[in-house]
Formats: C-alpha cells, sequence, structure tokens
C-alpha cells in the first residue's frame, strides 16, 4: 500500500481512535478518489498533485454515479482530513478539499417506530423462534430457545438505552450493572457514556443469562454479553439477518433496522415530555443540534394529530 495512505490509516486508529468501521470507510474513499480523480494505481499516487479542479470532478463523478448528498459529503470530509494530514506531515503544501462547497444535505426525519410497533417488535423473537423449531427450521429446541432470549434481551437493551447496535453488541459483562439498572455504553470516537435499563430490559437479560450458560460460562468483566452460537461475540451483521425475520413476524416494514429502535426510543421520550438535554445525554449526541431532529418528528406528529382533531384544521 502507498506508504501516506497507511501512516494516515495508522494515525486514525492510534492518534484518533477511530473504529475499524471508520478506518476502512477512509481507506475505500481514498482509494476511489485516486483510481477516479489522480487516474492511478494506489501505489503510484502522486497526492501532491492533485488540485481542486480534480477534487471537484470527483464530487461530479460521485454525484452522476447517483450517490447520496450524505454519502458525498462523508467521502468529501474523509479526503479533507486525509490531506489535512498530508499538509501536517509537509507531504503536500496544500489541501485541494479546502476551498471545495459541499452539497448541501437535505433534511430527512429519520424513522421510528410506535409504541404498538416496538411492542410487537420485541415480543417477535420468542414467537419467531417457536415456529422455527415446529417446523424444523432450527436447529432444536434449544438452539430456538437460546437465540429467542438473545434476541429479546437485545431488542429491549437497544429500545431501553437508546444504543446503537454497535454499542449493543460491544457490551461486556464489566459494563453492566443489573442491580442498579445502567450500562456503560462506549460510543463513537470511543465516549463512553451511561444507559439506563428498564424493568422488561432487566427482566429480558436475567432470563437470557439463565439461558446463556449453555454456550459460554465466560462472565468475566471483558467477556462479551451478547454471543453466537460458538460462544463468540455476536456481530451486527449476523442479528441483521435475524432482525429481518423479526419484522416479518411483527408484520413491520423490512426496511425497519435496530437503528429505529434508537430513533424511536429518543422519540418517545421527547413525546413523553422529557428535555432536549438529557436526551442528548442519553444519546451520546455532542451537538445539541443532532438531537433536534428528533423534535422535528415530535412536531410532525402534533400536525397529523391535530389536523385530524380540529375543527377548524
Amino acid at each position: 500500500m502507498n506508504k501516506h495512505i497507511n501512516n494516515f490509516l495508522s494515525y486514525l486508529r492510534d492518534e484518533r481512535q477511530g473504529s475499524e468501521h471508520t478506518v476502512e470507510n477512509y481507506e475505500r474513499d481514498i482509494f476511489q478518489f485516486v483510481r477516479n480523480s489522480l487516474k492511478c494505481e494506489v501505489d503510484n499516487a502522486n497526492f501532491a498533485s492533485a488540485d481542486i479542479y480534480q477534487a471537484r470532478s470527483f464530487i461530479v463523478y460521485l454525484q452522476q454515479e447517483g450517490l447520496a448528498k450524505t454519502s458525498i459529503l462523508r467521502k468529501i470530509s474523509s479526503l479533507r482530513s486525509f490531506y489535512r494530514y498530508l499538509v501536517r506531515e509537509e507531504v503536500v503544501a496544500k489541501n485541494p478539499f479546502i476551498g471545495i462547497t459541499s452539497p448541501k444535505k437535505g433534511k430527512k426525519l429519520p424513522k421510528y417506530l410506535s409504541v404498538n410497533e416496538v411492542g410487537a417488535l420485541l415480543d417477535a423473537p420468542p414467537i419467531y423462534w417457536k415456529d422455527a423449531a415446529d417446523k424444523g427450521i432450527a436447529k432444536d429446541s434449544e438452539s430456538a430457545t437460546f437465540a429467542a432470549a438473545r434476541d429479546t434481551a437485545l431488542l429491549e437493551v437497544i429500545y431501553s438505552g437508546g444504543l446503537r447496535i454497535s454499542e449493543a453488541l460491544g457490551l461486556n459483562f464489566g459494563d453492566l450493572d443489573i442491580g442498579k439498572g445502567i450500562i456503560k455504553v462506549r460510543g463513537k470516537g470511543k465516549k463512553e457514556r451511561i444507559a439506563a435499563l428498564g424493568a422488561p430490559a432487566t427482566k429480558a437479560l436475567r432470563q437470557y443469562f439463565d439461558i446463556r450458560v449453555v454456550r459460554s460460562s465466560n462472565t468475566t468483566s471483558g467477556a462479551p454479553i451478547f454471543v453466537n452460537k460458538f460462544g463468540n461475540r455476536l456481530t451486527p451483521r449476523s442479528f441483521q439477518r435475524f432482525m429481518k425475520n423479526y419484522l416479518t413476524t411483527a408484520e413491520l416494514p423490512h426496511d425497519m433496522t435496530p437503528h429505529k429502535l434508537r430513533h424511536s426510543f429518543a422519540t418517545h421520550l421527547l413525546d413523553a415530555g422529557a428535555d432536549l438535554r438529557s436526551v442528548q445525554e442519553l444519546l451520546g449526541h455532542a451537538s445539541l443540534s443532532t438531537t433536534q431532529i428528533y423534535t422535528h418528528i415530535s412536531a410532525e406528529r402534533l400536525k397529523v394529530v391535530y389536523k385530524k382533531a380540529h375543527p377548524r384544521a
């Protein structure tokens, strides 16, 4: 690999504490720029030769490819950061992405589930796995019971604490204080926050722990809470496959994801009167403006209710 790219990726991991997912995205974006705008192989890239016109042509290329504005913005941010690093290391004299005007990001309200829909989803794993066991889809009844208990607990934890799927699956036993009903969560940028566990989530975890021992008896501080059938940490991709089955069972749209539970968590808290600052802290948002998107959801919902109920709406 090009040594400058390799050094930059090491910088992301070591100094910026970036996750592997983040590092992979940066690497992919840089490779794409080299091949489509610098017109060369990565090993031979001369980054000092890039100018603002090549940076602009890269954006035009991305737009012609039909990429969403959010994806284009992320790629511009990746390359701006990469060139900022090259300037700091005196590899190049200037950053060609500094003068680039980013396409405006349209405001898109996140999708969320109603309280009843959340309830249907949380009830879905036991229903699905009982049916799977009866039809012989599951390996055996023990495997079905394990998966149902684990995934019920996982969904309850995500909704109870407003967690991202990666945060929930990254939880270790040392992060959990089930007696106090709290968990320590490591979010983006390795920032830590405390999330709450409601009574249903606590109950689901206890039931899962009674069954988990069959797959893994390791409950030391660094042991993963949510494990697969081999006793290893469950991955987001594996759970996504199960999620589709639960959506079908609950008769919910298939474009719903575990992250929609996080959106639902925030929306339901604000609907019930929680203040924005508290929701920001619970979600782990660095900026209040990020959390404010959920106030727009609540406002839109209220407009619908108003139009249906008010005689002169």
